[in-house]
């Protein structure tokens, strides 16, 4: 997912989509620890993008409060 995309969304999507990415998150590496798992680079790509919308999160807030 790109940083354009996620500044489109507001805040309840973003918080949907963190929320979705986390559980793909959790499917993944369940998948991993019964070694079921065919493409080891989908953990780190998730990983990234829960970090993008975390950030994404993080700028609005901090932009709020200078507000």
């Amino acid at each position: 997912m790109d940083v354009k995309q996620l500044r489109g969304k507001n805040d309840k999507e973003l918080r949907d989509e963190l929320i979705a990415l986390r559980k793909e998150q959790f499917n993944l590496r369940m998948q991993q620890a019964s070694g079921q798992m065919p493409r080891g680079h989908q953990i780190r790509n998730v990983r990234k993008n829960i970090a993008r919308a975390k950030t994404v999160l993080v700028e609005r807030t901090q932009k709020a409060d200078r507000k």
